[in-house]
């Protein structure tokens, strides 16, 4: 009888605290899919239950030297990106990813949750934009990130413009674009693939 070995899925991102976002998340959601999760640290959070107050970002060589470390002795099946906590992760990673074209990567920005970095803000989001999601296999964002995201390509509106807004994110590469928090014509919240 043959082992059956997990898929490794090999994540980047934040380390909170609290465990509800980031690394940790990512790795209790990998197991209880039967997958075996490895981790790049990205930054690490100050935060509670109620908000993130402060970060420390991982220079980005450590990102790099974290991740070239693990897919020299592992392969890997799946990418996922989250907080990247840099503009100068956000390369990295994006050069990373792009030297393994051949596996998923999946793409979760949780832009809305991290601390404001002013005027780094724009900047971090079009890094993401050009960098990271022309090789984005799915991208989850809240309808709020989306928003956001599209401003970096289009003026601030009131209008409804998230389906313009979704196909130009599939334009740009990714291959999927699911939004979280759309609003539905029932008055509730709904998810759109």
């Amino acid at each position: 009888m043959q082992n059956q070995t997990s898929p490794l899925i090999l994540t980047f991102g934040v380390a909170d605290p609290v465990g509800t976002i980031g690394i940790q998340a990512d790795l209790a959601s990998f197991a209880a899919m039967g997958c075996h999760g490895l981790s790049v640290i990205t930054a690490i959070l100050i935060s509670d239950t109620t908000q993130i107050e402060d970060s420390q970002v991982i220079d980005a060589d450590w990102v790099a030297d974290q991740a070239r470390v693990i897919l020299e002795d592992m392969p890997v099946a799946a990418f996922k990106v989250s907080g990247v906590g840099s503009i100068e992760n956000v390369s990295v990673i994006a050069e990373i990813v792009s030297d393994y074209p051949d596996i998923p990567l999946i793409l979760d920005p949780f832009i809305s949750a991290m601390p404001d970095q002013g005027l780094d803000s724009e900047d971090l989001l079009i890094a993401i934009r050009e960098l990271l999601i022309p090789q984005t296999t799915v991208l989850l964002a809240s309808a709020v990130e989306l928003a956001r995201l599209a401003e970096t390509w289009r003026e601030p509106s009131t209008d409804d413009t998230m389906a313009v807004d979704a196909m130009r994110v599939i334009e740009m590469g990714c291959e999927y674009l699911f939004v979280t928090g759309t609003p539905s014509d029932m008055h509730d919240v709904a998810n759109t693939l």
